[in-house]
């Protein structure tokens, strides 16, 4: 695992972008929205992630990725997101289509998306939603994308980790708002960082925190903020993922 870098990370993304097939969508291939999917502060969804490896954490679990988020979807997960950043989360976009064709329920292609290439890229392997990362972006370069999606009728997941890039990204009116505990720059968890942001954020606005959240008592600070939880690492180490993610919905 290489050590983690976000500028690093970022070119590898552009240069990743370069290279990929032009591969367009399936006609008439409807998979139900993300936003519409999580939507709901009445409850705690959860967004469960499909990852075998993180800068901070290293290895964290080999697994089938169809039989874990088939056990995601049986257990009442809303969405499921797949890492497909393969250099420093070993992940794969064989491995998001894969995922896509094992369930119904939508899917968001997580990674550093820097160009419309892998926003068509993940229409075409059948992702609902696309995270876009304020902290990587321009001004221009997030406009450019959040129109790439509704181009090619995706989601926009647009992660924020500071009260500057929620603004940002409440500027667009038909994005889900992300807010991630995790400072990308130290890879530090803050678990407060969420409700934090999240108090100010209008109520009609869809919401997701994400990182840091192992167990129900994690999760209980961001209910009736959020719409949904996404989480990861917790997930792909339980042995019964099902349980856990009863246990987080409460």
């Amino acid at each position: 695992m290489s050590s983690f870098d976000l500028r690093a990370i970022v070119a590898s993304a552009a240069q990743r972008a370069r290279t990929l097939p032009r591969r367009e969508p399936e006609r008439g291939r409807r998979r139900e929205r993300f936003a519409r999917a999580v939507r709901g502060r009445d409850r705690l969804d959860v967004v469960a992630e499909f990852k075998k490896a993180s800068p901070s954490a290293g290895a964290i679990a080999d697994l089938d990725v169809e039989a874990q988020v088939d056990a995601y979807a049986a257990a009442g997960a809303a969405a499921v997101s797949v890492l497909t950043e393969p250099t420093w989360f070993g992940g794969s976009y064989g491995e998001l289509e894969r995922a896509a064709r094992a369930v119904s329920i939508p899917i968001l292609m997580k990674d550093f998306v820097v160009d419309p290439a892998q926003v068509r890229h993940a229409a075409a392997l059948g992702a609902s939603a696309v995270l876009l990362i304020v902290r990587c972006l321009s001004k221009g370069q997030l406009e450019e994308l959040v129109g790439a999606c509704g181009d090619y009728g995706l989601d926009a997941l647009v992660e924020c980790h500071d009260r500057a890039e929620v603004d940002a990204a409440l500027r667009f009116e038909s994005v889900v708002l992300g807010v991630n505990n995790r400072d990308l720059d130290t890879l530090a968890v803050e678990r407060s960082v969420a409700p934090a942001l999240l108090a100010d954020v209008p109520r009609d606005r869809i919401a997701i925190a994400e990182s840091g959240y192992e167990t129900a008592g994690d999760v209980e600070a961001v209910r009736g903020l959020a719409d949904a939880v996404l989480v990861g690492s917790a997930l792909m180490r339980h042995p019964d993922p099902g349980e856990l993610i009863e246990a987080l919905r409460g």
